[in-house]
């Protein structure tokens, strides 16, 4: 795809998360007042809400169900690693706005408003719309203002870290010795001597099983476990209780035909002659005379269009498949380019055309016409919409309510089963870090559930949002105290651990008897070889790293070659290089395109290294209890 569409990557996101903002996952957070909700944590000063950290996650979640669909499962958001990932990149956001405001850069009121125009989703009829802008901000929840303060803060971030982002640069000497690292080849066989293959051999003596188990006896400890019975309230299990008219699904298809069907999409290729925006006028005329000797060249001969696009298109993105863009509808493509591949019927290849980042010559391949689905085959959907709005209209309140129900009859949860006709459920043995069902397996309901008040007094935990507008209050019925397993208990544990570690040392003994055999004397040793196989840093072959490391780092003055290496899943690998492969000659576009992948992880590396300046730079607090 295009580097053009990357370089207003951030505004994009913000423009298109209008298509994700959950107009119904707002959860009971929403109900409270702000002045109860707290923060997460402090960057330099400044607060990030309680609510904003748990609207940020709602709003990964609806973009995951809205990517996934039928294959989305809310439990696997539902980790550390999420809610670390979401409070991170909320940090770095306010990172980057301080530094941006103590720097100086302003976002003018022009810039904001052209950057909103020229949002496809605003426009009717190519223009921009003042009031399908106004609509479709209403339908979100938003107002102006609002958005347009988003914008404006992406528009500042993007003003900053453009000069990372557009800067990277790689000299040629530099790509072209990765370049030859990266694709020179080594041709190996390997052998390896498995521990399995011991295991027979070995047995610890009594002495080195209670040796071990002294050592670790912290290891067989049993954790503190507890089994509980259990109530969810969800908006989800809500709204399959929820009834919708006929005429209700017949007006919202009819009012909604939008979001059905696919709209009209085509396939394009192209072949870019780059023209940097302060390229001279001479260069610019150069540029749009090779472009049009290319379009020469094609026109005499279409079938030629793919091999001319591998050889002389300067977009990094596209040249290698032959220029072949893919599909993509409106929207997605720079104006110009835009324009011209929907006025053009299929395997049309344009004349030029001009855009801020060169001259285009372009193929439309193939087009794919807009689908309208019939009523009957968007039903089901249009129902489960309706029915889970309407439960939204009512789940603040129901939640405050299962909430109260929870507290008052802190020594049972029948009576909120009961009311709420849901299950009473029961679980298997939990403990702090391993708990079945995984919707139990949330941090804050497991630190409620083996708390003093809920196991020494058999009270209720409170209601806990375990998910988005999921909420789950447990009961303990049985509690066991962490206990240290006896060493009569756990032997054949600690002999199976101690048999696979001897095994492994006699498989690493035996590997490095045979590689000294083969260094010294060339001999065989025993070894039977795997078939050869050609390696290269970029081609790996399901090697390790650190064996493909040493594999390229072994001073060879004479062919054959041998080395060892403990195998990272045990045992020892025999390494046989047979040859080295030199790489062909890169041509000139070959490298363009590499120098334009080093730069790209140059800029991600400077990226991270600038972020973590910052993060050093200002004073950051995140509260231990924030997840």
């Amino acid at each position: 795809m295009f580097e053009f569409v990357n370089r207003k990557k951030r505004v994009v996101q913000v423009i298109m998360g209008l298509a994700v903002l959950p107009f119904l996952f707002w959860g009971i957070e929403s109900y409270r007042n702000m002045g109860s909700e707290g923060f997460v944590a402090v960057v330099d000063g400044e607060e990030i809400s309680r609510r904003e950290y748990e609207q940020a996650l709602r709003d990964h979640h609806e973009r995951m169900r809205s990517m996934l669909g039928a294959n989305f499962d809310s439990s696997m958001l539902d980790s550390f690693e999420v809610r670390n990932s979401v409070m991170e990149r909320l940090i770095q956001q306010r990172l980057l706005q301080r530094e941006a405001v103590n720097n100086g850069f302003v976002v003018l009121d022009s810039q904001l408003i052209k950057t909103i125009r020229e949002v496809p989703a605003f426009q009717k009829e190519n223009k921009f719309s003042k009031q399908q802008y106004e609509d479709l901000l209403r339908a979100q929840g938003l107002t102006p203002t609002v958005f347009e303060s988003r914008v404006r803060q992406e528009l500042l971030l993007q003003q900053l870290l453009d000069g990372y982002s557009e800067n990277g640069f790689v000299p040629k000497a530099v790509a072209e010795k990765v370049k030859y690292l990266s694709t020179t080849q080594r041709e190996i066989n390997q052998f390896r001597i498995d521990p399995e293959q011991f295991m027979a051999q070995v047995m610890p003596d009594e002495g080195a099983i209670a040796a071990y188990y002294e050592k670790h006896q912290t290891d067989f400890d049993l954790p503190e476990r507890a089994r509980v019975e259990y109530v969810v309230l969800s908006i989800n299990e809500m709204a399959k209780q929820e009834i919708v008219s006929e005429e209700a699904v017949n007006n919202y298809f009819s009012e909604h035909q939008s979001e059905f069907g696919k709209p009209e999409e085509r396939k394009a290729s192209h072949i870019l002659i780059s023209v940097t925006a302060d390229a001279t006028d001479e260069e610019k005329r150069q540029a749009r005379e090779k472009a049009e000797n290319l379009l020469t060249q094609v026109k005499q001969d279409p079938q030629q269009f793919a091999v001319i696009a591998k050889e002389f298109s300067n977009d990094p993105g596209s040249a290698a498949q032959g220029g072949d863009l893919g599909f993509f509808g409106r929207g997605v493509m720079v104006k110009a380019f835009e324009d011209k591949i929907f006025s053009m019927q299929s395997g049309e290849i344009s004349d030029l055309v001009e855009t801020d980042f060169g001259f285009h010559i372009i193929q439309l391949t193939e087009i794919k016409e807009a689908e309208q689905p019939d009523l009957s085959e968007v039903r089901e959907e249009i129902e489960n919409k309706l029915k889970l709005q309407a439960a939204s209209n009512t789940f603040g309140e129901t939640a405050e309510d299962f909430r109260n129900v929870i507290y008052e009859q802190s020594d049972t949860l029948d009576g909120a089963a009961s009311k709420f006709g849901l299950s009473l459920q029961k679980s298997d043995w939990i403990s702090r870090n391993n708990a079945d069902p995984i919707i139990l397996g949330n941090d804050k309901l497991l630190t409620a559930i083996f708390s003093d008040e809920a196991i020494k007094n058999q009270r209720n935990t409170e209601a806990i949002e375990v998910n988005p507008d999921t909420f789950v209050a447990a009961r303990v019925v049985e509690h066991r105290s962490a206990t240290t397993q006896s060493l009569s208990v756990v032997e054949d544990q600690v002999i199976a651990i101690l048999k696979k570690k001897m095994a492994e040392e006699k498989a690493i003994e035996e590997g490095k008897v045979k590689l000294a055999a083969l260094q010294e004397k060339g001999e065989d040793a025993g070894v039977a070889w795997s078939e050869a196989k050609q390696i290269s840093y970029m081609q790996s072959q399901g090697l390790d790293h650190e064996v493909l490391r040493l594999i390229f780092r072994a001073e060879i003055k004479t062919l054959p070659a041998y080395l060892g290496a403990h195998s990272p899943t045990g045992g020892y690998d025999l390494i046989r290089i047979n040859k080295i492969i030199d790489p062909e000659a890169a041509d000139e576009t070959t490298m363009v395109n590499f120098s334009g992948q080093l730069q790209q992880m140059l800029t991600q590396e400077e990226m991270f290294s600038y972020l973590s300046l910052l993060r050093k730079k200002y004073e950051v607090k995140v509260k231990q209890d924030a997840f």
